[in-house]
């Protein structure tokens, strides 16, 4: 199975600059004119070396941040703040401890005013879709981290976004379960056709996941460059065994290691 790529950009940004604390003192700038367009079916993984902005894209992306400057569009059309086409899952699960995993997932729904029928089919849905069938009444401190994972990412999903966006979402896991839940990712995403915008700071996660990867610079962050992962779907844990799957990492890890030694002579490392 192929991504598909739509030539008309389901997400475009143009030219976004934050700048942090504007005009005082601690001033940061965190991202600098930075530009690029999201495709139906892709999934896109940000990387690059920590502190360059990579979280903050991602935030400005889903509406929690207004860019100093700089457009955002989905479809065409301009759009400021949160709204239904985006949803995020967070690396910190997130999730409301006083609810079930039923009610957690059906959150979003919820807020944007869905009837009952509507909600409870979705929500069975999505929970069956991530392996928690038989957990919809049990709470998050009697789930495992990779299945609380699971209830957040099922909840992005639920409210049927037209992006997702992850931020660092298996940081939080066992690495058994990290890669396993890697694989479950992809089949949802493959099943739901669905579009992804991944952030981590794992170069084999980045492979294996990405149908693109765009490489960010040390602060204020800029795209310097986008890989295309040309390794066809579906993709399982043998994909990491193929020379070229070892060939990207390497030419990754290499783009890694030079904005690094740049972050170390600036003195921010």
């Amino acid at each position: 199975m192929t991504m598909v790529k739509t030539k008309t950009p389901i997400l475009k940004f143009d030219h976004l600059n934050v700048i942090y604390n504007e005009g005082q003192p601690n001033q940061v700038h965190a991202l600098k004119n930075v530009s690029g367009e999201i495709h139906e079916g892709e999934f896109i993984s940000i990387i690059g070396p920590s502190g360059c902005g990579k979280s903050t894209l991602l935030h400005t992306l889903d509406g929690l941040l207004t860019p100093t400057s700089g457009t955002i569009s989905i479809n065409g059309s301009e759009v400021h703040g949160p709204d239904e086409n985006r949803a995020m899952v967070f690396q910190d699960f997130a999730l409301m401890p006083w609810q079930t995993v039923y009610d957690n997932v059906a959150f979003g729904l919820r807020m944007a005013g869905k009837k009952d029928k509507q909600i409870r089919d979705k929500v069975l849905h999505y929970i069956k879709m991530v392996g928690l069938e038989g957990f919809e009444h049990k709470y998050p401190h009697q789930l495992s981290g990779g299945m609380k994972q699971r209830v957040g990412i099922a909840r992005g999903f639920a409210v049927e976004p037209k992006v997702l966006l992850m931020d660092e979402p298996f940081s939080a896991i066992d690495e058994q379960t990290r890669e396993i839940m890697q694989e479950e990712v992809l089949k949802i995403m493959l099943n739901e056709k669905k579009t992804v915008i991944f952030i981590t700071h794992s170069i084999d996660e980045a492979v294996f996941l990405s149908s693109r990867i765009i490489l960010m610079s040390v602060r204020p962050g800029q795209i310097v460059d986008e890989i295309k992962i040309d390794i066809p779907y579906p993709r399982t844990l043998e994909t990491k065994t193929l020379p070229e799957y070892q060939e990207y990492k390497q030419t990754i890890w290499d783009h890694l290691k030079g904005e690094v030694r740049r972050q170390y002579k600036k003195g921010e490392a």
